[in-house]
């Protein structure tokens, strides 16, 4: 199995020498890494994704403290969001006017069993939810499953259409008490990245279960799609 790139290496020692920065100097930190690199070293040619993953003081095997989300960026993720919406009747005209990229039914259900999974986000209208109930098994695991909780089964398909259209994502903490999420493209320029990531912060922590005791964020770490991570001062 083939090791870290030379691109890497390099990467990380200088990403490790620059330890915890403030969130402004962390994100300007990722985005000159590239910069750094000696000649002869490629650089990465496509517009990489920024992410950040938030280390909570919380137990997700408690109901209670499980901490999950949505919401739309300030400046959107960069990229439009392949949007599938289950519906029927009038809501098909209402999801494919909104700019739905796949409305439909039981076809659609059928396609997935297939394993056909060439969307991002799946929206469905509370009557759908007998067809789309038995997909739990393949959407559920990849972060797709609509839920109320996450705003995704809803009788506004207009407005959640273009909210995930215009930018919203959605998070969920993991089985290690963690939560990952994008924030946008690198060729952002470092203020908007900034007020994405603090938008998306503030409302993590507004989300901190009654239940969970001592420090709430207890890590943070800014990265890219090939780049090592940088550690933010929390």
């Amino acid at each position: 199995m083939a090791g870290p790139s030379k691109r890497m290496k390099i990467l990380a020692k200088k990403a490790g020498d620059v330890g915890a920065l403030s969130l402004a100097d962390a994100v300007k930190a990722l985005k000159g890494l590239d910069d750094s690199l000696p000649k002869g070293v490629k650089k990465v040619r496509f517009d990489q994704t920024v992410e950040i993953a938030v280390r909570l003081g919380v137990d997700p095997r408690q109901a209670d403290q499980i901490v999950r989300g949505s919401l739309v960026l300030p400046h959107g993720i960069g990229k439009s969001q392949r949007v599938l919406v289950f519906a029927q009747g009038e809501n098909v005209a209402v999801a494919t006017s909104a700019g739905a990229d796949f409305v439909g039914g039981k076809e659609l259900a059928d396609r997935i069993k297939e394993g056909w999974l060439d969307f991002d986000v799946c929206i469905a209208t509370p009557d759908m939810m007998g067809v789309v109930g038995p997909l739990g098994r393949v959407l559920g695991p990849r972060g797709l499953m609509p839920s109320p909780r996450a705003g995704t089964v809803t009788q506004d398909v207009a407005g959640t259409v273009k909210e995930y259209k215009a930018g919203k994502v959605e998070f969920r903490v993991d089985n290690g008490a963690n939560v990952h999420c994008v924030v946008g493209k690198l060729s952002f320029d470092a203020q908007r990245l900034t007020e994405n990531i603090e938008s998306l912060l503030a409302y993590i922590r507004s989300l901190k279960p009654n239940t969970s005791k001592g420090v709430y964020v207890r890590g943070l770490v800014v990265s890219a799609t090939m780049m090592p991570s940088i550690s933010v001062a929390v």
